[in-house]
């Protein structure tokens, strides 16, 4: 007769084989979207995202999360359904990347990148001095989404480029353009355009060229003020005799 051995199961392993079934199938979707996507918005007052649990035949707790930082979420705003509100939608928003997770397995989660769109924003410093023959440099910063295109005007026209004179150098969020040893004829107002398909933004640059300044030797200052001051010791001790005399204290007559 064979004898038959029951296994003992403990009832920790029975409960997370319970939990690993019920979490087998749900799934969340944003926005019904149930894969990660990107959402393209332009500047607006408010975006909504909702998150919504799928073949679950409980309750389930929500979580949203901006980038790594949690959201603080209201009650009745966790279970089998979340929404967020972003407001107001702004260019700081732009790349920024928002989750929804299930509270209890974390790698069920869906992603949402904002795509914000919006016209160049220009910004740099208004006004430089510079001596003649001197280098200058003019940094014109540039936001926009998607990137535009950037060219450089002088006093309302374009400005002509001299190989040994001009420098352009640009990234997605600079413009700038360098002048070597810059000349009386450079002074004007400089106009950084970046256009786009959803506009266009300015901004001037007013560029004044001052006169060179007369550069002295150093060696010939040193070697001026060492003369000067070996003739006032000389002169100093040619007079030593004359203001020894003028204190000479008068001799004493006896009574």
């Amino acid at each position: 007769m064979v004898q038959r051995r029951s296994l003992a199961v403990p009832h920790g392993v029975l409960a997370l084989s319970f939990l690993a079934c019920v979490a087998t199938g749900v799934e969340l979707s944003v926005n019904n979207h149930a894969a990660d996507f990107t959402l393209s918005t332009g500047l607006s007052p408010a975006i909504s995202l909702s998150c919504l649990v799928h073949n679950s035949s409980q309750a389930e707790e929500l979580l949203w999360y901006r980038g790594a930082g949690q959201v603080d979420l209201k009650d009745g705003n966790k279970v089998n359904i979340s929404n967020i509100c972003i407001s107001p939608v702004n260019e700081s928003d732009n790349g920024v990347t928002f989750t929804c997770r299930l509270a209890r397995d974390k790698a069920v989660q869906v992603s949402v990148t904002l795509d914000v769109q919006f016209p160049p924003q220009l910004s740099g410093e208004e006004t430089l001095q510079v001596e003649e023959e001197k280098d200058v440099t003019l940094t014109c910063n540039s936001r926009s989404n998607p990137q535009g295109q950037s060219t450089w005007l002088k006093d309302n026209q374009s400005l002509t480029l001299q190989q040994s004179h001009h420098k352009l150098y640009q990234t997605s969020e600079v413009f700038q353009l360098s002048i070597s040893k810059v000349q009386k004829s450079d002074n004007g107002t400089y106009t950084c355009l970046v256009e786009s398909r959803l506009g266009k933004g300015t901004r001037d640059f007013h560029l004044i060229v001052e006169d060179k300044k007369p550069v002295f030797p150093k060696e010939a200052v040193i070697a001026a003020v060492v003369v000067v001051t070996i003739t006032i010791l000389f002169g100093i001790v040619a007079q030593k005799d004359k203001f020894l005399k003028c204190f000479k204290k008068p001799k004493e007559t006896a009574l």
